[in-house]
C-alpha cells in the first residue's frame, strides 16, 4: 500500500492506497511543533483504526508547502514505515512543461494539482485549490503549466475580520439565507462567500481573457464544496485531487502508468 501525505498550511491529510484505489484519508491539524514520534504515533494508530498495519505500507509520497515538517515527516516514514518517501518537486517528472519563471517557487500541491488534472482531464484548464490560500493554475491540454494566482484564502480572509473588528463575532462559513444580512452573523456569512465567490469569477474571466479562450475550470481543498455551488465559473468540484495527484506521481515515478493509459 501507498501512503500519500499532502503537508499544507492549515492541515495535514493523509491517505493510503491499494493499486488505484483510495481505501481511507485522514486530515489532522499542521502543527511545525510536532515531533517525528507524534506523527507516527497518531498515523500508525489511525492505520489500525482503519484496519490495516504498518507493515502493509511498501511506499511513501509527500507534498510540503512547510519545510519545516518536511525533514519531520521524512523522519517519521523512515523510521515507522521503513521506507524512503517521495519528495514532490519542480524537478521530478511530472507530465507538465512548467513555464513559470522560476518553476522552484511553485508550491509542491500547486505542481501535484496540475498533474493530477492534466492527467485526469486533458483539456485547458484553471485549477481553483482553496487551502490557506487560493490558488488558480492555468495548465494547457498539452500539459503546459503557465502559471496563475494566489489570493488570501477565505478562512483566513474571514479571520483577519473577526480578530481586526472587535465588535464582530466568528460565524460559521455557511450560506445565508440571502444576500442583505438581517443580522449581523448573515451580513458577514454574504460578504464572505457571496464576495469570495465573486472574486473567484472574476479572476477566471480575467484569466480567460488573458489567455484567450475559454478554460474548464474545477476546484479542490476544503471549503471547495462551500464556494463552489456559488460561482458561475466552476464546472466541477474534485475534493481528493491531491492525494489522487500524488498517487499518480508515484507511479508515474515508478514507471507504473503512461500518458496514454485510460482515464
Amino acid at each position: 500500500m501507498l501512503l500519500a501525505i499532502d503537508i499544507g498550511n492549515t492541515n495535514v491529510v493523509w491517505g493510503i492506497f491499494e493499486g488505484r484505489t483510495l481505501l481511507a484519508h485522514w486530515r489532522v491539524a499542521t502543527d511545525p511543533k510536532t515531533t517525528a514520534d507524534e506523527y507516527g504515533i497518531l498515523c500508525t494508530n489511525l492505520l489500525v483504526r482503519s484496519g490495516r498495519t504498518v507493515e502493509q505500507i511498501t511506499g511513501a509520497i509527500i507534498s510540503s508547502v512547510v519545510p519545516a515538517l518536511t525533514g519531520t515527516f521524512e523522519t517519521m516514514i523512515g523510521t515507522y514505515f521503513a521506507c524512503t518517501p517521495l519528495i514532490v518537486s519542480s524537478d521530478m517528472d511530472t507530465g507538465l512543461t512548467l513555464r513559470y519563471q522560476n518553476p522552484k517557487e511553485i508550491g509542491s500541491d500547486r505542481i501535484v494539482n496540475a498533474a493530477a488534472a492534466h492527467h485526469k482531464f486533458q483539456r485547458d484548464l484553471i485549477i481553483v485549490d482553496f487551502g490557506t490560500a487560493t490558488t488558480f493554475c492555468a495548465v494547457t491540454h498539452a500539459g503546459e503549466y503557465l502559471g496563475g494566482v494566489i489570493a488570501p484564502g477565505l478562512g483566513i480572509s474571514a479571520e483577519a475580520l473577526f480578530t481586526r473588528a472587535a465588535k464582530l463575532s466568528k460565524v460559521e462559513l455557511a450560506r445565508p439565507k440571502t444576500v442583505i444580512g438581517t443580522d449581523t452573523a448573515g451580513s458577514i456569512q454574504s460578504g464572505l462567500l457571496f464576495g469570495y465567490a465573486g472574486l473567484v469569477d472574476a479572476l477566471v474571466q480575467r484569466m480567460e481573457h488573458e489567455l484567450g479562450r475559454p478554460f474548464y475550470v474545477i476546484a479542490t481543498g476544503g471549503l471547495a464544496s462551500v464556494v463552489a455551488p456559488e460561482t458561475s465559473s466552476i464546472r466541477k468540484v474534485e475534493p481528493l485531487l491531491t492525494l489522487e495527484g500524488l498517487e499518480f506521481l508515484f507511479r508515474r515515478t515508478h514507471g507504473a502508468c503512461s500518458d496514454s493509459e485510460p482515464r
